[in-house]
C-alpha cells in the first residue's frame, strides 16, 4: 500500500503506519502548548499552568523539541487545540499515539477518554463520542516517567542527570506520531499476514472492530506491480476472517520464486482490503 500525504494540513506528513493505511488521516504532529511538572503535583488539566510550547513528537529533553529541559523531572502535559472536518453518518474518529513514555492520560474536550501504559507501544482512543458539534476539538495528555523508578521497561534510558557508561539520555512524554483518522462504523481493525512457503500460501487474519453486522464480506487483492496474484471474497464470521491463500501453481517456470523477500531483492506485495456488504 502507497502512503498518502495527510489531506488537511498545510505540512505534508508521511503516514504513519505501514499496514491499514486510509486515505481520510490529519497529523497532529507540530506546535503543542506544553508544561512541566516536575514532582507529578498537578492531577487535571485545571491545574496545569501552559507557560511554554513543544514540537510534537519531539521528546522534551531533545533540543529539536524546542525545551531542552535535561534535568529530572517526573511529569509533563501537553495540550492542542484543532477542527476536525465534519464526519459522516455513523462514521467514527480514532486518535491514534504512536508512543507516550511512560503512563499516559488523555483528556478529550474536558472529558477523561482513556489512559495507556507502556512507553514503547501505540495506542488508539475513540474520539467520536467527545466530539460536541461544533467540530473543535481540544486533547489534553498527562504523561507520567518516573526517571528514578529503575523496575519498569526502560531501555536503556538513563536515570542519571548525565548519560554514563551504556546509557543513554532520557526520553519522557510523546515521542511518536499522534494523528485521527476517519473510518466506518465497522472497520478494519488488525490484520496478520503468515507466510507458509512449503505449500506457497499466505495466512490471513483479519478482525474489524466497531459496530457488530451481519453479511459482512472482505475482498481481498494481492498484486506484485501489475501482476495479479489474487482476487477474493471472504464472509466475516463473528467479526473476523481466517482464511488461507493459496498462489498458483504456474508449472516449470515458476514465478513465485521471484516473491520471496532477501535483502538483494526486497520484495514486497500490495495488499488491498475492502470491507462492503453487511446489513443491522
Amino acid at each position: 500500500m502507497n502512503a498518502r500525504p495527510t489531506r488537511f494540513n498545510s505540512v505534508v506528513h508521511g503516514y504513519p503506519r505501514p499496514q491499514l493505511q486510509r486515505r481520510d488521516w490529519t497529523s497532529l504532529n507540530g506546535r503543542w502548548d506544553f508544561a512541566l511538572d516536575a514532582e507529578g503535583l498537578w492531577r487535571k488539566p485545571s491545574e496545569v499552568t501552559w507557560i511554554a510550547s513543544i514540537e510534537v513528537p519531539c521528546a522534551p529533553e531533545t533540543p529539536a523539541s524546542g525545551v531542552g529541559a535535561t534535568g529530572l523531572f517526573r511529569t509533563c502535559w501537553y495540550r492542542r487545540k484543532f477542527h476536525v472536518p465534519s464526519l459522516q453518518v455513523s462514521e467514527r474518529l480514532l486518535l491514534h499515539f504512536g508512543a507516550v513514555d511512560y503512563l499516559a492520560v488523555v483528556w478529550i474536550n474536558g472529558c477523561e477518554a482513556g489512559c495507556h501504559e507502556g512507553g514503547y507501544t501505540p495506542f488508539t482512543l475513540d474520539a467520536t463520542t467527545f466530539l460536541d458539534g461544533s467540530g473543535d476539538m481540544e486533547i489534553i495528555v498527562r504523561a507520567e516517567d518516573d526517571p528514578l523508578d529503575l523496575s519498569k521497561p526502560r531501555g536503556k534510558q538513563d536515570w542519571l542527570n548525565e548519560p554514563h557508561s551504556i546509557w543513554y539520555p532520557r526520553t519522557t512524554g510523546i515521542w511518536q506520531t499522534v494523528w485521527f483518522e476517519r473510518v466506518p462504523a465497522t472497520f478494519l481493525d488488525r490484520i496478520r499476514w503468515t507466510p507458509n512457503l512449503e505449500r506457497w500460501e499466505i495466512g490471513l487474519e483479519a478482525w474489524l472492530g466497531g459496530a457488530r453486522r451481519e453479511e459482512l464480506r472482505l475482498g481481498v487483492k494481492l498484486r506484485l506491480g501489475n501482476a495479479l496474484l489474487a482476487d477474493d471474497t471472504y464472509t466475516v464470521v463473528a467479526g473476523e476472517v481466517h482464511r488461507r491463500i493459496a498462489l498458483s501453481d504456474p508449472g516449470i517456470d515458476d514465478y513465485r520464486n521471484g516473491l520471496l523477500w532477501n535483502p538483494a531483492t526486497p520484495t514486497l506485495i500490495d495488499a488491498q482490503l475492502e470491507r462492503w456488504g453487511g446489513r443491522g
